[in-house]
C-alpha cells in the first residue's frame, strides 16, 4: 500500500514549540488583564445547532459558517426536487450542526440557558477556536482563536469605558506602540442612514462601508448603487467619508435624526469615562490611542451602539480586536432586555503582528531556566535530587536524559535557549559546589547550591 504523504486543511496550522511559547506570552498577558478587570473564564462546545449560529452574523457571515453534515446516510430522504431548489433549501436536511464562527452567539446561547443561575452583570472572558469558511490569506485563516471578554445585564457606558482600557493595557504589555482604536456607533450609522434617506437600508449601508479600508469610497458607492440606494442618498454619502470627520461634525451632519445625535452623546460619555478613570483632563482620544471614525460599521448585525476596531500601523495586518455593544442578542434565544458589549482579541493576527515587529523579547523562548548537565551515571544520581529541590520551589529545571559528551549538551541548550546550565563533574562532587554557566555571556563561575537558586529565583 502506497503511503499517503500528509497534509493540512487550507487555513489550518500545526503549532510547534517555538510557536506555542510565544502564542502563550501573549495569551497569558490578555489572560491576566481580563482578570484583572474582573472577568471570569467560560468554554462552550466547539459545535454549536445551526440554527443557533444563522441570522446572527447578517447574510454574508452566515455564508461562511462551516455546517456539519449529519451523521449516516444524510440524502437517505432527499428527493430529486429539493436537490433542485439550491443549498439554501438543502443545507438545514442534510446539517443540523456547525462549528462555531464566533464566541458572541454561543456566549449569548449560554447566558439564555443559565440566566436563572448567573448573577448579573455576569462578566466573562472566553478564549477558545473558532472556524470561518473564509478565502485563506495573510493575516486570515479558517481556523483560529479569539479571546473575547463580554459583559451582559448592564447598560453602563462603564463597560464601552473599561474595553478601551483594556486594549491599551494589553497592547502596551504586548509592547506594541503603534495602534489605532477606531470607535463608532451604530446609532451614528442609523443616523446616516435616515439623514441621506434611506433609513429602511441601513443593514446594506453597514455591508458596504465595511469593505471602505478594502475598496475604497468610489467602489462603495457603486455597491450603494447596486443595492438600490437612489442617486440623491449617494450623492450624501461622501459627505460621511472624509478622513478629518471629527465627533463634533457628525454632530452637526446628523442634527435632524435623533437616533444619530444619541450615538454622538454615548461615545462622548464614554470620552468622558476615560477622563475620570485616568485622572487626565488633556486629549484623551491621543492619550487612548482613539480615532473617531464614521465609517466604521463592523459587518456583524447584532451590534446596535458602540464599535470598535484596532489596527497596528505599518504591519500589512488587518484588525487585531474589534467588538461593541448588542442590546438584543439573546432575545434571538427567548431572552428579551438583556444589554451587552464585549469585544474580542485575535491572537494569531497579534502573533503575525509583533513577529514582523520583531516584539517577541529574547527570554520568552527560555521554557526551562536552568539544565543540569549528565556526564556519568554517578554525577546523574549526584544531581538529581538538587534537581527535584530546584523544582519544589518553583524554579523551572530539567537535566539532559542520557549521559554524553558536555559539548552535545551545551548544544542541546543553546537550541533551546535554556539560559543556564549546571555542570557536575567529579570536581564539583568532590568540594561541593556546582558550576554555573551563563550561556548567553559564556561566563562560567562556581557557586554553593543554594547561592544558585537564590540567584535563580531572582529572575523568576
Amino acid at each position: 500500500m502506497k503511503a499517503q504523504k500528509p497534509s493540512l486543511p487550507k487555513g489550518t496550522r500545526d503549532f510547534p514549540p517555538e510557536v506555542m511559547i510565544r502564542r502563550n506570552f501573549i495569551l497569558d498577558h490578555i489572560r491576566k488583564t481580563f482578570q484583572k478587570f474582573g472577568f471570569l473564564p467560560l468554554e462552550t462546545p466547539s459545535i454549536e445547532q445551526l440554527d443557533v449560529l444563522t441570522g446572527k452574523y447578517g447574510e454574508e457571515g452566515d455564508q461562511l459558517i462551516f455546517k456539519i453534515l449529519n451523521s449516516g446516510d444524510y440524502l437517505k430522504d432527499i428527493s430529486p426536487e429539493t436537490l433542485q431548489e439550491g443549498y439554501k433549501k438543502l443545507t438545514p436536511k442534510i446539517s443540523e450542526k456547525a462549528l462555531r464562527y464566533d464566541l458572541t452567539v454561543p456566549f449569548a446561547r449560554f447566558v439564555t440557558m443559565n440566566r436563572g443561575t448567573l448573577s448579573f452583570p455576569f462578566k466573562r472572558y472566553q478564549i477558545q477556536p473558532v472556524w470561518r469558511g473564509d478565502r485563506p490569506q495573510k493575516g486570515r485563516y479558517r481556523e483560529f482563536y479569539q479571546c473575547d471578554a463580554d459583559v451582559v445585564g448592564t447598560d453602563s457606558l462603564i463597560c464601552e469605558a473599561e474595553i478601551i482600557l483594556m486594549i491599551n493595557e494589553v497592547m502596551k504589555n504586548l509592547g506594541i506602540k503603534d495602534f489605532h482604536i477606531k470607535f463608532n456607533n451604530r446609532k451614528i450609522l442609523t443616523g446616516i442612514a435616515e439623514t441621506i434617506g434611506e433609513k429602511e437600508k441601513l443593514s446594506d449601508l453597514c455591508v458596504a462601508l465595511d469593505k471602505l479600508d478594502k475598496i475604497g469610497t468610489e467602489k462603495v458607492l457603486e455597491e450603494l448603487v447596486e443595492r438600490g440606494f437612489s442617486e440623491s442618498s449617494i450623492q450624501k454619502v461622501p459627505d460621511f467619508l472624509k478622513d478629518d470627520t471629527s465627533l463634533e461634525s457628525i454632530k452637526n451632519l446628523l442634527k435632524d435624526s435623533s437616533e444619530g445625535q444619541k450615538g454622538v452623546q454615548e461615545l462622548e460619555n464614554v470620552l468622558e469615562y476615560l477622563r475620570i478613570f485616568t485622572s487626565d483632563t488633556s486629549d484623551i482620544q491621543n492619550k487612548m490611542h482613539l480615532y473617531f471614525d464614521a465609517t466604521l460599521a463592523r459587518g456583524l448585525s447584532y451590534y446596535t451602539g458602540a464599535i470598535f476596531e484596532v489596527k497596528v500601523q505599518n504591519s500589512g495586518i488587518g484588525s487585531i480586536s474589534g467588538g461593541g455593544r448588542y442590546d438584543n442578542l439573546t432575545g434571538a434565544f427567548g431572552m428579551p432586555d438583556m444589554s451587552g458589549v464585549g469585544f474580542s482579541f485575535g491572537v494569531d493576527r497579534i502573533y503575525d503582528v509583533m513577529e514582523a515587529l520583531n516584539l517577541f523579547p529574547e527570554d520568552v523562548m527560555a521554557s526551562t531556566q536552568v539544565m543540569f548537565s549528565n556526564l556519568d551515571e554517578k554525577s546523574e544520581k549526584y544531581a538529581l535530587p538538587i534537581l527535584a529541590d530546584f523544582r519544589k520551589v518553583g524554579i523551572s529545571a530539567e537535566i539532559y536524559p542520557n549521559p554524553s559528551k558536555l559539548n552535545k549538551q551545551m548544544k542541546y541548550a543553546n537550541s533551546r535557549n535554556i539560559p543556564y546550565v549546571i555542570i557536575i563533574g567529579s570536581e564539583e562532587m568532590e568540594n561541593g559546589k556546582l558550576s554555573l554557566k551563563d550561556m548567553k555571556s559564556g561566563e562560567q563561575l562556581s557557586y554553593l547550591k543554594e547561592e544558585i537558586k537564590e540567584k535563580l529565583l531572582q529572575k523568576i
